[in-house]
């Protein structure tokens, strides 16, 4: 299985031991599964922004009046 070595400072490995044991992780474990967690949500972001892609024109249709704050240039921010 492969492995990996990571280097931290005193300061940054002193943050993630805080870490992992808030979590009740051993470091290891603590390290794992915060790089599974990045990218399942790496993945379900970009599921989003496609599905949302796809729904774009309907709700567009569905609300006319709507105007994306991207689009207002006004600097508007959204409600």
């Amino acid at each position: 299985m492969p492995s990996l070595n990571v280097s931290f400072s005193d300061e940054e490995m002193e943050g993630v031991r805080a870490a992992a044991a808030a979590e009740g992780k051993s470091l290891k474990q603590y390290l794992h599964d915060l790089g599974v967690r990045e990218m399942h949500r790496k993945r379900f972001v970009a599921g989003a922004a496609a599905w949302a892609d796809r729904l774009r024109s309907e709700f567009d249709e569905a609300f006319p009046d709507e105007v994306p704050p991207s689009h207002r240039g006004d600097g508007a921010a959204a409600a």
